[in-house]
């Protein structure tokens, strides 16, 4: 039963993030240029339009490592419900799909839908990103540390609201210090 409960999620994942891909609103803006290797590693995820595994995402970290192939391997755990809920555990693939930038990519979840992932802003030092999709359905602001100040989160927010996001959907993910650092690791 529980192969068919991760199968299913797998599916339903599948049907999500490729549902909405095209859209009638002007492209969404990516960053100009992303070094895959300072991408690379764990991002904590501060705030989202949740897609429906995401609700109710306490300690929410998406890790990256550029596989041997180019392709990007990604971890994306969360305690579900509270800081110590039970924990979940999604490994899907990226793929590169603009090498001229490294800010398009596709996420695949299950073979062989490939999810629109974008990533919309990086800072230069690569502290902070915000991870976007042409659909506008769902956005990912994350960070190297567990909380960001106020002000950063604003100007952050302000950059998913001039992408065309409805930022009242947008959500902040409880992060407990220390707990999802140590996941991190």
């Amino acid at each position: 039963m529980r192969m068919f409960s991760t199968a299913a999620t797998a599916v339903a994942l599948a049907c999500v993030f490729s549902a909405g891909c095209r859209s009638t609103q002007p492209p969404i803006a990516t960053a100009a240029s992303v070094d895959l290797g300072r991408f690379m590693g764990d991002w904590y995820v501060i705030a989202n339009i949740p897609t429906f595994i995401e609700r109710n995402a306490y300690n929410a970290v998406e890790s990256y490592r550029l596989a041997p192939d180019g392709t990007i391997d990604t971890t994306f755990t969360f305690n579900k419900g509270s800081y110590d809920g039970p924990l979940k555990r999604y490994t899907p693939r990226g793929f590169v799909l603009d090498r001229n930038s490294n800010a398009i990519w596709g996420m695949q979840f299950i073979w062989p839908i490939k999810a629109d992932y974008r990533i919309v802003y990086v800072s230069d030092a690569y502290d902070s990103t915000i991870v976007g999709r042409v659909a506008r359905d769902y956005v990912w602001i994350m960070a190297r540390t567990p909380q960001i100040p106020d002000d950063q989160y604003q100007a952050l927010l302000a950059i998913v609201e001039r992408e065309g996001y409805d930022v009242s959907q947008v959500k902040r993910v409880p992060q407990q210090a220390g707990v999802a650092d140590a996941r991190a690791k």
